[in-house]
């Protein structure tokens, strides 16, 4: 399904990445790899710089990095992070964080990725109470900066990703923080990292440590990602871990499950396991968000930025589409080129950014609640 504004920019908005093997999740499909090869190898001239070749549309998905991120964070089923902040003991909001985190993971799909964000590109949606804005805050590295509020729930939430492309894989820099205002507790986290699999068949796994501490309680939970091994299957997408206090190092819970599936946690004292994250009833049935209030969306939107590629994806128009991912990132290098003659330093919008080796980028947001979207996300 498309959604798009009848008054002001164009919007086009798609299905939010779920489980696979729903026919019904998602009104994109993937071209099959042959035609995506293929096309690829059309862009390939005697004597090409194959670090400069573009790759051809057919290996997008209909949607901007920043809507993949928002959507880790606004598309869910079950309100997980709202419970964060309703445990009665410090152990029991930790469990809850630690649920919630895992939730932000989604299954990518092996050969197609989102269009890379342009600098200043914006997206801004809403899902009940909770307001989520992020800003491409530069372009060369790329940084994502992410601000949520619900003032309902008294949360607040930053994150800052700044993925860093190696052979196959891609790690994500940059921390999250969650904040519990009304617990006066802060929540910081780092994310896995992205590993493409070409043996002994091809996909995409999140792999590597995360670790999740909270200064204020003491807690911390490890988690260990894990993806298919080169023999078997039999490890793909499990995660494992413990919640501990390290001034003691004695472990408190142990996780266990698998992210795409289920995952329980373990109280080591008594021995009882519940679950903690089912990750059918979170991303089964999501809906498409859908624009609210049209003169309203910034022209930044990610949704108003990519609508004519988006589209022209959805419809299996490669022409249209390679015309009009080359108008934004001509666009683009053209805004650059004019920036540069002027000799102006562009400024983020919604956040404040300061960068050290020691911390790497980290966002401030300008205001303090993240305003109403004119984009709602169904609950």
């Amino acid at each position: 399904m498309v959604s798009e504004g009848e008054v002001g920019p164009r919007v086009v908005l798609t299905a939010p990445l779920s489980l696979e093997g729903e026919s019904d999740a998602s009104d994109y499909k993937a071209p099959n790899l042959l035609q995506r090869i293929l096309s690829l190898l059309s862009n390939v001239r005697p004597g090409s710089d194959l670090t400069r070749i573009q790759l051809p549309p057919l290996f997008n998905l209909p949607k901007s990095q920043l809507q993949c991120y928002g959507e880790s964070v606004y598309c869910i089923k079950n309100d997980m992070l709202s419970k964060c902040g309703k445990g009665e003991t410090s152990l029991e909001r930790m469990i809850a964080v630690v649920g919630w985190s895992i939730s932000t993971l989604r299954p990518l799909m092996f050969g197609v990725a989102p269009f890379n964000p342009i600098l200043g590109e914006t997206h801004h949606v809403s899902t009940a109470s909770l307001n989520v804005l992020l800003e491409q805050v530069s372009h060369h590295p790329p940084v994502t900066a992410l601000h949520a509020t619900d003032e309902k729930e008294n949360i607040d939430m930053i994150w800052c990703h700044n993925p860093v492309p190696k052979f196959c894989e891609t790690e994500v820099h940059g921390k999250r923080e969650l904040k519990l205002l009304n617990r006066q507790e802060t929540y910081v986290m780092n994310s896995p990292k992205l590993v493409i699999r070409l043996l002994p068949f091809p996909g995409v796994d999140w792999v590597g440590n995360v670790t999740i501490k909270c200064e204020e309680t003491g807690l911390q939970a490890d988690l260990y990602y894990k993806g298919s091994s080169f023999l078997s299957n039999s490890g793909n997408r499990s995660v494992k871990g413990n919640i501990f206090m390290p001034s003691s190092s004695k472990t408190i819970c142990e996780i266990n499950g698998h992210w795409d599936r289920t995952v329980t946690v373990k109280d080591i004292t008594t021995g009882k396991v519940n679950v903690i994250y089912n990750a059918k009833e979170a991303l089964s049935g999501m809906k498409t968000p859908m624009v609210k209030d049209p003169k309203v969306v910034m022209p930044s939107e990610s949704a108003v930025v990519w609508a004519e590629l988006s589209q022209a994806i959805l419809s299996r128009s490669w022409d249209k589409a390679k015309q009009a991912k080359t108008i934004v990132e001509e666009r683009e290098r053209e805004v650059a080129k004019e920036r540069k003659s002027k000799s102006e330093i562009w400024v983020p919008k919604h956040f404040t950014i300061s960068y050290s080796k020691e911390s790497g980028w980290e966002p401030t947001p300008n205001e303090r609640w993240v305003p109403p979207a004119p984009i709602i996300a169904p609950t």
